[in-house]
This record gives C-alpha cells, sequence and structure tokens, in this order.
C-alpha cells in the first residue's frame, strides 16, 4: 500500500489520496471530489478513509490560538495532538479533561470521534468539555456551533465522524492537575464477578478505572484480569520535578511482521506471563501519566506486528445488566482461539453523550485486537455483532472496518436525525458502507 493515508488497523488496504491543509490557504479544493478530514490516522477501520475522494490532512493546522491560563481554557486549531496540548498545559498545571490511549490524536479527531477514556464515569466523553468550534462546510460558509450556537450542528459534529464539514479550530475545557504523576493501585481479579466488584467499589473513590483482561481463560477463570485504577497524584508545591515531561525514548517496530507470528500459541502464552506478572494481590505505585495513559505510545509502529494483512479492532459495549453478553463474548473467542493480548475491559457510567453518533452510553465495554486472518476473522466478528446487537449494545465506529448496515443502524438509532446534518461533499468508506452504498 503506497499510499500515507492509512487507518491505524491496516485495514482496508486501499489506495488514498490526499492533501495537506496549511491554513494559509482559503477554503476548500473546489474541484468536486468528495472531502473528508484526516488527523493523524489512528482511526482503526475505515471512518478516516475517502477513496472516492480526498482526504483534507490537518496536521500542519497546528497552531494555538490563545489559553486563558486562569481558567484552563485552550483555544487552537483542529490539527493539534493532545501531546501537544499536554507539552503546553501540563507545566501550567492542566491536562485534558479526557484521553483516549494515544496521545497522538487531534484535536478535530477527539471531537470528530468523541472519544472516551478511563474516567468516563466521572468525566463523560471528550464532547462534554468542548465549549465550542468553528465548521468549515463545502459552500464556504464558517459557522461557530456550540450548545447555545447552531447547537443541533453542534450535536451531530460530535462524533459524526467528520462527515458535517472541516473542523477549523475548537475551544476546549482542561482539567487543573497538581503533577505529572499518578497515584496508581494495581488488583488482580479472578472472573468477571470480581470485576464488578471492583468496578462499583472505585468508581466513588478513583477518577480513572480500566481493567486488562484474560480473554482465552475459560471455566472459573473466565475473565480474570489486571484492574487498575488511579487519581492524579498531588505533590509538594516545591517539588521540581511534578511536571516532568514525557520521556523521548522510545522503541520502535522497524518492519512489518511475517503473518502468523500472533497466533494461539504465542497469545495464550503472552497472556498467561501478563496475568502472573504480577505476584500479590493488590500493589501501589507512583507512575508518570505517559506510563499510565499511554503504555503503547512507548512502541512506534506497533501496529506493524500483526502482519501484513493488517489487524480488526472490535469494541462493544452492552447495557451494564448484561455482564452475560461480556461472559458469552469471551466464550466465542476462546473457543475461536483468535484470542487478543490487548483486551481492555471498562465499565462507562450513565452521564448521557451529546454527540448524535457518539459511542459512549451506560454499560460494560469490552475492546480487543485480532490479527486478520480472512474470513474466519471475519466469521467470529459478524458472530460477536449478533450477540451485540441482541444485547441492545453498540459497537465503535472509529474501531470499525467491516459491520453491517443493519448492525449499524440498530447501534446508532439517531443515524437517521444525524443524516440530515451530513455536509453534501463530505463521506467516507464508512459511512457509504453502513449506508449501503460502498463500492
Amino acid at each position: 500500500m503506497a499510499s500515507q493515508f492509512s487507518s491505524w488497523g491496516r485495514y482496508p488496504q486501499l489506495e488514498q489520496r490526499g492533501i495537506y491543509l496549511n491554513w494559509a490557504d482559503e477554503g476548500l479544493p473546489e474541484n468536486g471530489e468528495s472531502l473528508l478530514p484526516f488527523g493523524m490516522g489512528r482511526s482503526y477501520g475505515d471512518s478516516c478513509l475517502n477513496t472516492d475522494g480526498l482526504v483534507l490532512a490537518t496536521s500542519h493546522m497546528n497552531r494555538f490560538l490563545s489559553f486563558d491560563e486562569t481558567n484552563g481554557i485552550l483555544k487552537c486549531e483542529a490539527g493539534v495532538t493532545l501531546a501537544e496540548i499536554i507539552d503546553l498545559a501540563l507545566p501550567r498545571g492542566w491536562f485534558p479533561p479526557v484521553t483516549p490511549g494515544t496521545k497522538y490524536v487531534t484535536l478535530g479527531g477527539a471531537i470528530a470521534n468523541d472519544v472516551h477514556g478511563k474516567n468516563h464515569h466521572k468525566d463523560g466523553t471528550f464532547g462534554h468539555h468542548v465549549s465550542r468550534f468553528e465548521l468549515l462546510q463545502s459552500s464556504g460558509e464558517r459557522i461557530i456551533c456550540s450548545e447555545q450556537d447552531n447547537a443541533e450542528l453542534f450535536y451531530a459534529t460530535i462524533g459524526g465522524l467528520g462527515l458535517t464539514g472541516l473542523i477549523t479550530w475548537a475551544e476546549i475545557r482542561l482539567k487543573p492537575v497538581e503533577s505529572a504523576f499518578m497515584d496508581v493501585e494495581t488488583i488482580r481479579f479472578d472472573n468477571l464477578q470480581a470485576f464488578k466488584t471492583l468496578s462499583d467499589e472505585s468508581s466513588s473513590s478513583h477518577l480513572y478505572t480500566v481493567a486488562w483482561v484474560d480473554c482465552q481463560a475459560t471455566g472459573e477463570k473466565m475473565g480474570r484480569g489486571l484492574f487498575m485504577r488511579a487519581n492524579h497524584a498531588t505533590d509538594p508545591a516545591n517539588s521540581k520535578d511534578k511536571f516532568e515531561p514525557a520521556s523521548a525514548k522510545k522503541l520502535n517496530v522497524p518492519f512489518v511482521f511475517p503473518q502468523g507470528v500472533l497466533n494461539t500459541f504465542t497469545i495464550k502464552n503472552f497472556n498467561r506471563l501478563y496475568y502472573g506478572k504480577q505476584l500479590q494481590h493488590f500493589s501501589k505505585s507512583r507512575d508518570h501519566y505517559d506510563k499510565y495513559f499511554y503504555p503503547l505510545d512507548a512502541i512506534t509502529n506497533w501496529n506493524r506486528i500483526y502482519g501484513p494483512r493488517g489487524f480488526f479492532q472490535y469494541q462493544f459495549l452492552v447495557p451494564h445488566e448484561d455482564y452475560a453478553a461480556i461472559e458469552e463474548a469471551l466464550g466465542i473467542i476462546a473457543k475461536s482461539g483468535a484470542g487478543s493480548f490487548l483486551a481492555v475491559l471498562k465499565e462507562f457510567g450513565d452521564i448521557p453523550s451529546v454527540g448524535m453518533l457518539s459511542f459512549p452510553r451506560p454499560g460494560v465495554c469490552l475492546a480487543l485486537d485480532f490479527p486478520n486472518q480472512g474470513e474466519s476473522t471475519l466469521a467470529l466478528l459478524q458472530q460477536l455483532d449478533d450477540l451485540v446487537v441482541a444485547a441492545k449494545g453498540a459497537v465503535y465506529p472509529a474501531k470499525d472496518a467491516r459491520m453491517a448496515p443493519e448492525a449499524f443502524a440498530a447501534y446508532f438509532p439517531r443515524a437517521g436525525e444525524f443524516s440530515k446534518y451530513v455536509d453534501p461533499r463530505f463521506s467516507s468508506n464508512f459511512w457509504r458502507r453502513v449506508q449501503g452504498n460502498s463500492q
């Protein structure tokens, strides 16, 4: 695949044309082709691809416009990354209010996917912390959107997958913090019920909660894992290193691994070793934010380990009362032999998302990565889709590369309402597929 514009899952592998926007430029291309904003390409599937037209790369639109350091109100262009926001804001005592598992996403992408983090039960999604933004539409109109002005377009754009137009700049509210460090507690648990008990106990005392799950464990061990809960550390005011920056040292995966390196044997053994790395039931540590929030960011090009076919991430949620669906999903995965060594389990709180197509809602969420083995992997994901539809859950569009239109309609009942706000020149492979218009 020669294209420099690809998704993080490296599937589908399609040629994609794009142009880099510079904010000295005026307006959008006028050649009539369909358009789609493209940030850092960290969407896993085809929601960031538009092979029928152009993608509009925003990484050069990365100026900071204003920062109210007293109240933590930041205004910047949509191509600024969370990493750049942290570099600017953390030494001044501020941090992103919500962050996904990578800091290498743009502000525009965080809004377009209404990203969530480990603190959903306290702070909701990223969209809850967006004050306003400017939307450039294909008509040439620049529209200021907020909860007070053009509110419906504001709600459509948050979680709207870049389909309502190009976000040029946005204003967000940051979170006050006292240091760069996290007070972390890690607890081994034996099964799903133990996870639920820990999650319930931790939701009031800890801002961030998440668990790694051994998705190949069966029987009485099904759902076992490591539960990690944390709060921002508070340090003495005179601690000179309290806002220590992230380490610049990174490992790199220099080439695409051969097909088959990740298999049932290697994944099962990784899971066994990872679960067993913590010998005691409970441990406490003070960790840098980079280690707690972004462990995979320390490995450049880690997506190459899945081989030349790429991989699928499948992230889904079901209502709180339906833990049986999570157990059934783990049983299906274990039986298939597919497995995942990146299996993340967490609970979402009861804070309603503001976006019409936002994924988060009250429930329990499981995310897994599967090497692409072709038809067998697609059959497994279809089996999981059937389970999620029956449980009245949802699958995250930013991670998807293959859901059917019927599944999308079940997951997102406001899709019809949202479609009224789609810009007539903006489209994506994902949108055409879930609307039944894929090429």
